[in-house]
């Protein structure tokens, strides 16, 4: 049985040439998968009852299942997701008053070991594939009842679980599969693809995917991001900018470098002089992210002051530094503090609900 979200355009259209149905018949299967969300083939009405019958003996339809959901006072809500295979990750939805945020996972684990995310405390374990990846999009919308004209989801950002970039192919296959006009209908401006920095691979993505970039960043010196951002041992402060220069802007697209603060490491006024010259010439923003703790990590978020300071100083020196407000904190679901190791939460959470019923 072949998982349908797996296919692109093109390989729906083969599969279902193979069954000896006209291509357009795949157009019309896309439309009920992906603009109305349909997750059973008996429901796709204007196809024969043959054709539903070939599809159902053929293919499968599958959404990931939800181990836990919490909702944090501020509306986040944050799924516990379990895959076919019992492996989990979690997605977030970020509600605001003119937009709606999905954050989505890449890996199971994470292949990076950032020492100030919790994810980077978790062992790789595998990547997700193109339909796990689209599958967290399908669910969330299922969970919002976000199929209409005017969606909740408004924007999707890759910074979820993992590192996207290390599984390039199946997540460029689930965005384009959500940008395509005849389904979902994700502009290129609204999804924002976030990499610690695998350089050869932002060159790729910059000629397929020129969704909008964004640079896990956070040191300002080889020195102190090699200890914060391991990976740039392999692809430096240097290399990475030259990449971000080269990525394609189409004259709104800059790029954004995320910079999390983080007590006397990386922010004072000195720094945010550095990064504003590291940068100069790259149309970029700066997302200024207070660091949020989790258990057992080992850093301090700066002070308030120290980030108005530090941001005051990329003001002034023409850049556009936003503070990340914190969202989802009381259910760890900021920015830095996913991990499945909420899967043992969940487990205790899932006995007890056993227990009672």
């Amino acid at each position: 049985m072949i998982d349908i979200h797996n296919l692109s355009k093109e390989e729906l259209i083969e599969q279902i040439k193979s069954l000896d149905e006209k291509a357009y018949r795949a157009e019309q299967i896309w439309h009920w998968l992906y603009a109305k969300g349909i997750k059973d083939f008996f429901e796709m009405k204007n196809l024969s009852p043959e054709l539903q019958n070939k599809l159902n003996d053929n293919f499968t339809i599958h959404r990931p299942s939800i181990a836990v959901k919490q909702v944090s006072t501020d509306g986040t809500i944050k799924w516990l997701l379990k895959m076919e295979d019992g492996k989990q990750v979690e997605a977030v939805y970020i509600p605001e008053e003119t937009r709606g945020t999905l954050c989505l996972s890449s890996q199971v684990g994470c292949t990076l070991t950032c020492s100030f995310c919790h994810t980077g405390t978790q062992r790789f374990v595998r990547n997700l594939t193109a339909s796990e990846v689209l599958g967290q999009l399908l669910l969330a919308k299922d969970e919002l009842d976000d199929w209409h004209e005017k969606p909740r989801i408004t924007n999707i950002v890759m910074m979820g679980m993992g590192e996207p970039l290390y599984n390039y192919d199946n997540v460029a296959k689930a965005l384009t599969i959500a940008m395509d006009r005849k389904g979902i209908s994700f502009a290129r401006r609204r999804i924002t693809l976030s990499t610690s920095g695998v350089v050869p691979m932002i060159d790729k993505c910059g000629s397929e995917l020129q969704v909008h970039l964004a640079i896990s960043l956070h040191a300002v010196n080889d020195e102190l991001r090699n200890m914060l951002v391991p990976l740039n041992k392999k692809y430096n402060l240097k290399m990475l900018l030259e990449s971000c220069r080269n990525y394609p802007s189409n004259g709104h697209n800059r790029i954004t470098f995320e910079y999390v603060m983080l007590d006397k490491l990386n922010d004072s006024v000195e720094h945010a002089r550095e990064l504003a010259r590291l940068i100069k010439g790259i149309p970029a923003k700066i997302n200024i992210i207070p660091f949020n703790p989790w258990p057992g990590s080992v850093y301090l978020c700066s002070s308030p002051e120290k980030i108005k300071a530090f941001s005051n100083t990329l003001n002034e020196a023409g850049y556009q530094a936003f503070v990340r407000t914190p969202r989802g904190q009381d259910i760890l679901a900021a920015c830095g503090q996913l991990k499945t190791d909420s899967e043992r939460k969940s487990k205790s959470i899932l006995n007890k609900e056993k227990c009672s019923s």
